[in-house]
């Protein structure tokens, strides 16, 4: 009488090969995982800085603690272009809040303030912008700006400190951080900036 074993250790048996389909199961689960990393990652560099307004120099686009998101890539493709709303340091000074302003005038614009009103390259520049600047500051006489800077003005012209004023000036296209393109909070006001 012949007695098999059915448990307890056997060497005879075979190895389980792993099947293909189960390794191409993991390699197909780490590109996915290497993906979803990469555009984490793109996403964090291109539109994950995120700034608070200080004070209401950009009213009635932006309000005094508003939170702004910023596209920190898009000046890296293309230059700033009067109307963007830009962030950036003042002198390129990192320990500065961020500053937040409208781009007026770009390389080669001449930018002056008259009788209280707004005038690039000799035109007016916002005809429906009916409230007269009270402070020409700088641009009191005409300020050509140079090459790789930028005149910018608050929203809020008589309650801005910008290119007017001689701490902050035209500003240099490499204290630019970026562009502020999405109103994040307060959430009455969430949406794009224009």
């Amino acid at each position: 009488m012949t007695v098999f074993r059915t448990g307890g250790l056997n060497f005879r048996r075979r190895r389980r090969k792993m099947k293909i389909s189960t390794a191409k199961g993991i390699l197909l689960w780490i590109v996915e995982i290497f993906i979803v990393l990469l555009l984490a990652f793109v996403l964090v560099y291109c539109a994950g800085m995120r700034v608070s307004v200080v004070g209401n120099s950009m009213e009635s686009t932006l309000s005094d603690g508003s939170v702004v998101l910023v596209n920190r890539f898009v000046y890296n493709i293309k230059e700033p272009k009067a109307g963007d709303v830009i962030v950036f340091l003042p002198n390129g000074n990192e320990k500065s809040h961020y500053y937040i302003k409208r781009v007026i005038g770009v390389p080669g614009d001449k930018v002056q303030i008259k009788n209280g009103l707004l005038y690039v390259n000799g035109e007016l520049y916002d005809v429906e912008d009916t409230e007269t600047i009270k402070n020409a500051g700088l641009a009191e006489d005409e300020i050509t700006v140079g090459e790789d800077e930028y005149f910018v003005l608050g929203d809020n012209r008589n309650s801005s400190e910008d290119s007017r004023y001689a701490n902050i000036g035209n500003i240099k296209k490499e204290y630019i951080q970026g562009k502020a393109w999405f109103v994040a909070r307060p959430f009455n006001k969430m949406g794009k900036i224009n």
